[in-house]
């Protein structure tokens, strides 16, 4: 009953605090001087692609668990993991492409951040088609961890390093976010919501997270 009251008060207190971040985004923080309204984008677009980020890497950390210790709880955390991942670089994408069409005309250009991001929905969506192909439990949990460990090799080169080379052109903006000397270089109140905004992604990924994992350990009776 304690554990059911606490995750009760955790709900209410992210939620509340995904309110205050979206009423912060359209009425509190204001719009950047070069992008103009389409700015408020950057807090549901960067987290998204942050939140995606971190859930890829936590599904390398379970699935180098699993591959030690042979738990099937570790396969199912990996698999979760990547499940959200996927989901949020979904999200990442889609509002990428809503900011794609007002910025430059059209909903995908192949920009390479817009590659690089559809490449990274490749690899992880071959993840699942791999686990769906194989039947055996055990087998499948030691494939998927393999792939699982290798596919985020590609997730900091496709993020942060092939869009940012120098011979790479990109039509995606840096500004008002960083700076050509990589810092943030933000308006106070955008930079406040922006955070704001970063810390509530994370808390939705561990929420859904925790919640996906208790729903198999009572299908599993592990719990």
């Amino acid at each position: 009953m304690r554990h059911l009251a606490e995750s009760a008060v955790a709900k209410w207190a992210l939620g509340i605090w995904m309110v205050l971040v979206i009423t912060g985004a359209f009425f509190y923080a204001p719009a950047a001087a070069v992008l103009g309204e389409m700015s408020r984008i950057i807090y549901f677009h960067i987290p998204s692609a942050w939140v995606s980020v971190l859930a890829f890497l936590m599904c390398t950390v379970y699935s180098v668990a699993y591959l030690r210790r042979r738990r099937e709880m570790f396969d199912a955390a990996a698999s979760f993991a990547a499940e959200l991942g996927l989901l949020f670089c979904i999200i990442a994408t889609v509002s990428g492409s809503i900011f794609a069409k007002s910025a430059w005309g059209s909903y995908w250009n192949w920009d390479p951040r817009e590659t690089s991001i559809f490449v990274l929905l490749l690899i992880y969506g071959a993840y699942f088609a791999l686990r769906s192909s194989v039947d055996d439990p055990a087998r499948r949990g030691s494939l998927s961890a393999v792939y699982g460990v290798l596919a985020f090799i590609t997730v900091p080169l496709l993020v942060f390093v092939v869009p940012r080379l120098p011979a790479v052109q990109s039509l995606h903006p840096d500004g008002p976010i960083i700076s050509s000397g990589g810092s943030l270089d933000m308006d106070s109140k955008m930079f406040t919501v922006f955070m704001a905004s970063l810390a509530g992604f994370t808390g939705i990924y561990a929420w859904a997270f925790n919640l996906r994992l208790r729903a198999w350990r009572i299908i599993n009776e592990e719990d």
